[in-house]
C-alpha cells in the first residue's frame, strides 16, 4: 500500500466532521456535497473486493429515483448481483472512518477477508445524469488508483448496463459482449425475435409513451431506438433536457401518487410507463374513456411475465414448479391470484433444457415455443431489475397474446392501496421483523398500528424505513379507495409522533 499516496489523496477527498452512513441494499445515499470521502473510498473498497474474488467489480454512481441534489454509489459483484452481505459492513467502516485511520481499517479489512494485496484489481465504473455525478466518479477513480487499480469508466450508463459488462467480463463473454453495444444487440435481438412472430399472425404496430424521469433512460433509448423493429414505436417524454431529474416525473412518482408524470399527456387507453432515474424501474398506466388513471405496477407485471412463462413451458411438455418471489409491497389481491394460478423459479439446468428444445425438438410447435421461451429468457435473465428489459417483455407477450393494458389490468382487481413518505429525524429509529411488515420499534407503534387496521375491513398496514433517506414508508390497504387513505393518514401520524417526525404532521389525503 502506498501510506504517502493514501494520505495524499485523502486529504483531497475529507471525511465532514460528525457525519455517519449506512451502506444498505442501494449502497449510500445522501446529499452530493457530503459524499466525496465515500467515493473515494468506495473505490477502495472495489479495488479491495476484485482482488478477494479474482474479478471485475462494479462502481455506479446514482441515487436512483431520489431528488436531483443527492447522489449515492453502490457496488456491483462479479455476476451483476448486489454487493455481499458481508462485505456491506466493511463498506460502512471504511465510509465512516477518520481521515487518519483509513490505512488501519484497509490493512483490517485486508486480514479479515484474506485480500491478497500484490494481486490485480479490475473495477468498472459507470455514472447517471446528475450534475455531481462526473466530480464524484473521478473520486472513484482515485480510490481505485492509489490502490493500484485498474478501472474502465463507461461514463454514462444505466445501473443496469453496469451490471450487464461487469456479468459479461467475469464470465469471459458467456452472458454477452461487455459493452453498450454487446447490451443493445442482446435485448433487441431477443425481442425483435418475439416481435417478428405476433405481426406475422397480424398484430398492429405497436406504439408506446415512455416518461424517463429526466434522467439516463432518455439517453440510452436514443441509442437503442435504431435496434427496434419500424413496428415498434416509443415516445420518450422528461428526456432531461428541459426539467430536473425526478421532478414530478418517474417510476416512483406515478407510484406514491397514482397519477401521471409531468409533461406526459395521455389519451384515453393510450400505452404509457414510466422509469426511474437510472431506469431500474418501471410501471405502465393508462386513462380510461372516463378519465380514471389505472396503475399497473410491479406486481401485474410479475403475473404477467408468470403466466406467459407457464403456458410456454406446458407448451414444451416441462413440467417444472414455478415460483413467484413477492415482498410486503404487493397487493394482497395478486397474491392471492398467484396462489391459484401458478406454484416462476428457473434454474440455470431448466434454461439449458430449453435451449436444447430451441434446437434439436423435432416437434414443430414444441421447438416453437421453446424458441420463444429461449428468446423471453434472453430478455428476463438480467441481473438486476431493467426498467428497458421490463419494457421489451411486456410490449413482447402483449403483443404475441394480443392483449390490450385494459385487459392485462382485468386479470384481478387490485385491493384499494396507498403509499406514504413520512419524514423522520432518523430511519433507523425503526426496525421491522416478518419480511418488514412488523415493527419492533419505536415501543408501542406495531400496537397503535395494530388498532388501527382492525378499524376497516379487509385491511393491512406496516412500515418501513427507506434504504435511501430519512423517511419512513407507509403503506396500507382496505376494502375502498376512502378507506386505505384514511388508513394510511392514520399511521403515517403514528409513525410521526412516536418515530420523531420532522416537519409538520401528514395532513389527510
Amino acid at each position: 500500500m502506498d501510506v504517502e499516496g493514501l494520505k495524499k489523496y485523502s486529504a483531497l477527498h475529507p471525511k465532514p466532521a460528525g457525519l455517519t452512513l449506512q451502506y444498505g441494499t442501494a449502497g449510500f445515499r445522501s446529499k452530493a456535497q457530503q459524499l466525496e470521502h465515500v467515493m473515494f473510498r468506495m473505490g477502495m473498497l472495489a479495488a479491495l473486493r476484485s482482488r478477494a474474488t479474482g474479478a471485475t467489480i462494479g462502481v455506479m454512481v446514482t441515487a436512483s429515483h431520489n431528488p436531483e441534489e443527492d447522489n449515492g454509489v453502490k457496488l456491483v459483484d462479479p455476476l451483476g448481483e448486489m454487493l455481499h452481505p458481508s462485505w456491506e459492513e466493511y463498506a460502512t467502516q471504511l465510509a465512516n472512518a477518520e481521515d487518519q485511520e483509513l490505512q488501519k481499517i484497509v490493512t483490517e479489512i485486508c486480514q479479515k477477508a484474506a485480500v491478497n494485496q500484490q494481486k490485480d484489481a479490475s473495477v468498472f465504473i459507470g455514472r447517471d445524469t446528475r450534475p455531481s455525478s462526473k466530480e464524484l466518479s473521478q473520486a472513484v477513480i482515485d480510490g481505485i488508483s492509489v490502490l493500484g487499480g485498474q478501472y474502465h469508466d463507461y461514463g454514462l450508463v444505466t445501473t443496469p448496463q453496469l451490471h450487464y459488462v461487469v456479468c459479461c467480463q467475469n464470465t469471459q463473454g458467456q452472458y454477452g459482449k461487455p459493452t453498450l453495444e454487446g447490451y443493445y444487440q442482446k435485448l433487441s435481438k431477443a425481442f425483435t425475435e418475439l416481435i417478428k412472430k405476433s405481426l406475422s399472425s397480424g398484430e398492429a404496430q405497436r406504439q408506446l409513451k415512455i416518461d424517463c424521469a429526466n434522467g439516463i433512460g432518455a439517453l440510452k433509448l436514443a441509442e437503442m431506438e435504431t435496434y427496434f423493429p419500424k413496428e415498434v414505436q416509443i415516445q420518450v417524454y422528461n428526456d432531461g433536457t428541459k426539467e430536473k431529474l425526478n421532478h414530478l416525473c418517474g417510476a416512483d412518482f406515478v407510484k406514491v401518487h397514482q397519477k401521471p408524470p409531468k409533461g406526459l399527456d395521455m389519451k384515453p387507453n393510450e400505452s404509457c410507463c414510466s422509469f426511474d432515474g437510472d431506469a431500474d424501474r418501471i410501471v405502465y398506466y393508462y386513462k380510461d374513456t372516463a378519465g380514471h388513471f389505472h396503475l399497473i405496477d410491479g406486481d401485474k407485471i410479475a403475473t404477467l411475465i408468470s403466466i406467459f412463462l407457464k403456458e410456454l413451458l406446458a407448451k414444451v411438455g416441462q413440467t417444472l414448479k414455478m415460483a413467484v418471489v413477492q415482498t410486503a409491497y404487493a397487493n394482497g389481491s395478486s397474491t392471492r391470484y398467484l396462489e391459484e394460478t401458478v406454484q416462476v423459479l428457473f434454474s440455470k439446468a431448466a434454461e439449458n433444457t430449453i435451449r436444447q428444445l430451441a434446437k434439436e425438438e423435432k416437434d414443430d410447435a414444441k421447438r416453437e415455443a421453446a424458441k420463444v421461451l429461449e428468446n423471453m429468457i434472453d430478455l428476463i435473465n438480467q441481473t438486476v431489475g431493467d426498467a428497458i428489459s421490463d419494457m421489451l417483455v411486456i410490449e413482447a407477450i402483449l403483443a404475441l397474446k394480443g392483449l390490450t393494458l385494459q385487459q392485462w389490468d382485468a386479470l384481478y382487481t387490485d385491493f384499494p392501496s396507498r403509499l406514504l413518505k413520512v419524514q423522520v429525524a432518523d430511519r433507523q429509529v425503526i426496525d421491522t421483523t416478518d419480511a418488514e411488515r412488523r415493527a419492533v420499534t419505536p415501543p408501542g407503534l406495531q400496537e397503535k398500528i395494530d388498532a388501527l387496521v382492525k378499524k376497516y375491513k379487509l385491511s393491512r398496514a406496516f412500515v418501513r424505513p427507506s434504504g435511501t433517506e430519512d423517511v419512513v414508508r407507509v403503506y396500507a390497504e382496505a376494502d375502498t379507495q376512502e378507506n386505505a387513505d384514511a388508513l394510511a393518514h392514520e399511521v403515517s401520524l403514528a409513525v410521526y409522533h412516536l418515530a420523531g417526525g420532522k416537519g409538520a404532521p401528514p395532513q389527510p389525503i
